[in-house]
């Protein structure tokens, strides 16, 4: 379910394994209400509502004492399933963003382009296999099932970093501020389709 005029998106997805709801609105102030039983995972949702200026409410649960992959690429489909109905025809987005962000020694780039093709391009140099309960290979099948879903070019590098929270902390508000930008209705082409090909996909 999706409002156009507030550009906002109400999504859930239930299966055997998972239940997870998202509500996202893109005009918003930063609010959050997140619960997915994984904290870190709960974390990093926290920086993306309130760095990209993002209302997201996440209500997820599944079978995480058996692995927590299932829940957290879960949560990063519906998440994006939510962005492409909230963004609707994307008219008069600036569709492009991009942003690097450092935290304490950590260095991380992102850039997204809402041109319509899902497509992820991510490259971390973790050093241990969990942060808390989140396994740091499930991270990057997180960021993936969001840009196919979300329909965006999603691309992460890590420029610098020795603490792996401290590189995933760094590329969530990196993510955060590149769709806050690229989200953003300009004025000088609202309603316009933001291609030279007058489409999108």
């Amino acid at each position: 379910m999706s409002d156009a005029s507030a550009r906002r998106a109400v999504v859930r997805r239930q299966t055997r394994e998972t239940d997870v709801s998202v509500e996202l609105t893109l005009e918003g102030s930063g609010r959050y209400q997140v619960s997915t039983g994984i904290g870190m995972l709960d974390h990093m949702l926290e920086q993306l509502a309130r760095h990209g200026m993002f209302d997201i409410t996440v209500e997820a649960s599944g079978d995480i004492e058996r692995d927590p992959h299932h829940l957290v690429e879960d949560v990063g489909l519906v998440l994006g399933q939510a962005l492409n109905e909230a963004l609707g025809e994307r008219r008069g987005i600036t569709r492009f963003g991009h942003a690097i962000v450092p935290m304490d020694e950590a260095l991380v780039l992102v850039a997204v382009d809402l041109g319509g093709r899902g497509h992820a391009g991510i490259q971390f140099n973790f050093e241990r296999e969990m942060l808390g309960q989140l396994p740091t290979e499930n991270i990057c099948h997180f960021l993936s099932a969001f840009a196919s879903e979300g329909r965006l070019n999603l691309h992460v590098r890590e420029l610098a970093g020795e603490n792996d929270h401290h590189r995933v902390e760094a590329a969530f508000k990196a993510l955060a501020l590149s769709l806050r930008q690229a989200v953003t209705i300009d004025v000088r082409a609202a309603g316009e389709i933001p291609s030279t090909k007058q489409t999108l996909g």
